[in-house]
């Protein structure tokens, strides 16, 4: 139970919860050990003008944190342990300091010339799972709080591992390893308050960057509303929400168009209606389709029939041989209508197998490649592709365990070598011997992989990059978690 809280400046409460640093500027000597809540307090604690105290790539974040807080109430949304505490008095020491933290080398310099030592507490933090209200108290370091507080673990910003990396690379003053991604990832910032492309991209940039272990879960689980009724709703007869979640489907699988045409276009907002093409892809390779919500009813010849007349009218003849053919639908074609999309090239796909697909796409976003995905929509001969996509999955599901394994072996080899770092044979060695590998690798075929993980958009493994491929080095940032698959 923690009964006191730490007051810091809002901003460095926001960058201890964000994981862009575990230090934080102490008022005293902290004991190794100490619990306490973190209190965000305002501009007058801290030294200079915010534009000058707090690093261009911080200070959007450091204004609005303090333009944000109320003046009657502050909010605790995280408490902390202390893990270390040190004192710094080397004035050539806080340029390097500056780099792996939030603060200007300014500020550092100006702290210094008022104290005798700056007191950098290494912080573990932990994020509440809700945040509660305590009255501003603008007194003490140290803020009492009116209820005591239960502590739990669960929510912890950085794992032991992670969190041992950063404080190494304090101590030994090491410079930040992707400067010119810490400069992308604050321009992106901006944008992910408005836009929600930018707020995931932003999220994968802190992981990749070792501020953060996890991205949210939240827009998974959103999404994971609508996909967890596809197979609902295409076994039911409401033709227009299906036709309507086929769209999303296809938009969330990442097919795009950009055809204003109401008759024609992929907008989950503006179904094609009478006379309309119910839903149409052009990027990255055309696609025409069908829904017939029912499991019940046998598909009739008449919506093959239906999809080549308006395909033919919203497209033309030339486009509509050029796309993709599909119907999505529940219950079984009719003989002549099985034999109609044979002729014609199409193919038929149940809801069920879309909304796996779908569900494959929102758990693990890299997941699905179209161009693999294109040789089972259009492959021969035509018909039911059920099976084909199925495995299709299969081999996907496949691959996302191997690099599972492959992430949790740069994990543990590390911590079993006491090392920070480990080269492609090192890892290729512990691969082929103790790890009980799911299937055969070579060097070079490991590595592309090592390299797939670490891709800033992927952000499972960190690189250091040489000048041949086989002393590349890869070091671990977080888990590739395995669920319902």
């Amino acid at each position: 139970m923690i009964t006191t809280a730490l007051r810091l400046p809002a901003p460095d409460v926001e960058a201890l919860i964000q994981g862009r640093t575990i230090v934080a500027i102490s008022p005293i000597f902290l004991n190794p050990g100490r619990l306490f809540a973190l209190y965000s307090s305002d501009a007058s604690t801290i030294s200079l003008p915010v534009e000058r105290y707090y690093r261009s790539t911080f200070l959007s974040i450091a204004q609005k944190s303090f333009t944000d807080l109320n003046s009657q109430t502050v909010a605790i949304k995280a408490w902390a342990r202390c893990e270390f505490c040190r004192g710094i008095k080397d004035p050539q020491a806080l340029a390097a300091i500056s780099r792996l933290t939030v603060w200007t080398e300014e500020a550092l310099q100006e702290i210094l010339s008022q104290k005798s030592n700056i007191i950098l507490a290494y912080l573990r933090v932990y994020q509440l799972l809700q945040p509660i209200e305590v009255p501003t108290n603008p007194q003490s370091p140290f803020v009492p709080l009116q209820q005591p507080l239960p502590t739990t673990e669960s929510s912890q910003i950085f794992g032991d591992q992670a969190f041992s990396q950063r404080r190494r690379q304090l101590e030994n003053l090491e410079a930040p390893l992707h400067p010119e991604l810490e400069e992308l990832q604050s321009a992106i910032a901006q944008l992910s308050l408005v836009q929600s492309d930018a707020k995931k991209l932003d999220e994968q940039l802190k992981v990749f960057l070792g501020w953060s272990e996890f991205t949210t879960l939240a827009n998974c689980e959103r999404d994971l509303d609508w996909i967890n009724k596809i197979a609902l709703v295409g076994n039911s007869s409401d033709g227009n929400e299906f036709e309507k979640l086929v769209r999303k489907s296809f938009i969330k699988l990442g097919f795009s168009n950009s055809n204003k045409n109401p008759k024609a276009n992929l907008d989950p907002n503006l179904n094609g209606g009478a006379g309309g093409i119910d839903f149409y892809c052009e990027l990255p390779y055309p696609v025409v389709g069908e829904c017939k919500a029912s499991k019940h009813e046998n598909v009739p010849n008449s919506v093959t029939a239906q999809l080549i007349h308006l395909g033919v009218t919203h497209l033309g003849q030339a486009q509509f041989d050029r796309s993709i053919k599909l119907i999505l639908a529940a219950g079984p074609l009719t003989e002549p209508a099985c034999k109609a999309a044979i002729e014609n090239k199409m193919n038929v796909i149940r809801p069920e197998t879309l909304q796996r697909l779908v569900e494959l796409k929102a758990n693990y976003e890299g997941s699905i490649n179209l161009l693999d995905l294109k040789q089972c929509l259009q492959s021969e001969p035509f018909g039911i592709v059920d099976d084909k996509v199925k495995a299709y999955i299969e081999r996907v599901k496949q691959d996302i365990k191997l690099r599972s394994h492959i992430v949790q072996l740069v994990k543990k080899y590390l911590e079993n070598a006491g090392f920070y770092r480990a080269s492609v044979d090192s890892l290729h060695g512990a691969y082929c011997v103790g790890s009980n590998p799911p299937q055969p690798l070579e060097p070079e075929g490991l590595h592309d992989i090592l390299v797939e993980l670490s891709s800033p958009l992927a952000g499972y493994l960190g690189r250091i990059k040489e000048s041949h491929w086989r002393k590349d080095r890869f070091y671990y940032l977080r888990d590739l978690i395995i669920e319902n698959i």
